[in-house]
């Protein structure tokens, strides 16, 4: 992958150990806080696997890793200190402070540590425009310790690695399907030097941008985007023996009502006057969407709603018949 610098821009400063306060817009919502990496680092206790007491990888060891990578890989660019994303925090206590009562516990009594985490590493020196919006390179990555089976030995363990854009004009995120490993299985924090350099180097930035530019030359009218919702909607109660016959959707009854309420509301993506909306607006409102789900099933989500828009794009593009679109 070949990566052209268009401009520099500083770096990005983040108070160092403290919880992060910002009037940004984030790249997920959903039940999350921001923390720095220093927080990561010295404020948060590494969960062990309970029949060896072998370390887990520390969100901290993977972040900081990232960025080794990130430098290692790409040295002619410029990346932003990460944005880090953490929720489901995991309390705990010294064994000094058992039986003590809660409101009595002293700061250096407490312990914690987050099960799930995301991060996004911005590269605002490698951008492009695609549709009037302007979009930057960003590398990040999930790691969420339910999907690991902590009461075992240790053995590999799974983490998720994308490359792909972010859309300044809403954080959103736009990955694509070769842009996205969600099957990362390492021993040691040094075997992800090896995985993600064969991710990043799978990455087509080029295709990816041309399919981008390619959705807003297609739209929906209003009641092509009204069948379009309502066959979403039956598609979820849909068995799974005629689902898999179907394009796999991975958007939630709430996000869909989220899609359809910025479809009128939203002043950057929100439907014409006369009711349209082209496709590109149309995969920014689900990207949007996206932001609620919870930081494990966040990066899955937002490539299926890359797959399905592309899906939709080819569909119109070819007059192929299509299980969300009107009969041609």
């Amino acid at each position: 992958m070949e990566l052209i610098t268009v401009n520099n821009s500083s770096n990005q400063i983040i108070e160092p150990h403290s919880i992060v306060e910002t009037v940004n817009r984030n790249f997920i919502e959903a039940n999350t806080k921001a923390v720095t990496l220093q927080h990561l680092k010295e404020d948060c206790t590494i969960p062990v696997y309970a029949k060896d007491n072998e370390s887990t990888i520390s969100h901290f060891e993977f972040i900081d890793k990232t960025i080794e990578i990130v430098n290692q890989l790409f040295p002619e660019v410029q990346a932003k200190q990460p944005a880090i994303r953490v929720s489901h925090i995991i309390k705990g206590r010294i064994p000094s402070a058992i039986g003590k009562p809660a409101k009595e516990l002293l700061e250096h009594e407490k312990t914690l540590y987050y099960e799930r985490c995301a991060f996004v590493i911005e590269i605002p020196s490698v951008n492009k425009k695609v549709n009037g919006n302007e979009l930057s390179l960003s590398i990040g990555g999930v790691r969420a310790y339910n999907q690991e089976n902590l009461y075992s030995r240790k053995n590999l363990e799974k983490f998720k690695l994308f490359i792909g854009f972010q859309n300044k004009v809403c954080t959103n995120m736009c990955i694509s399907t070769d842009g996205f490993s969600n099957e990362i299985r390492i021993a040691s924090i040094e075997a992800l030097t090896n995985k993600a350099g064969e991710l990043f180097s799978a990455y087509n930035m080029q295709k990816q941008l041309d399919v981008m530019e390619s959705m807003a030359n297609f739209s929906l009218n209003e009641e092509q985007f009204a069948h379009f919702i309502g066959k979403i909607k039956m598609y979820q109660h849909l068995n799974k023996n005629e689902q898999k016959w179907l394009f796999p959707i991975g958007i939630s009854d709430s996000q869909l009502s989220h899609v359809v309420k910025d479809y009128y509301r939203c002043p950057n993506f929100g439907k014409n006057e006369d009711g349209s909306i082209n496709l590109w607006n149309l995969y920014n409102l689900f990207t949007e969407a996206n932001k609620s789900s919870y930081i494990d099933s966040n990066l899955e989500r937002n490539v299926k709603a890359y797959e399905l828009i592309n899906n939709l794009t080819n569909s119109i593009k070819n007059q192929e018949s299509n299980y969300l679109l009107p009969s041609i």
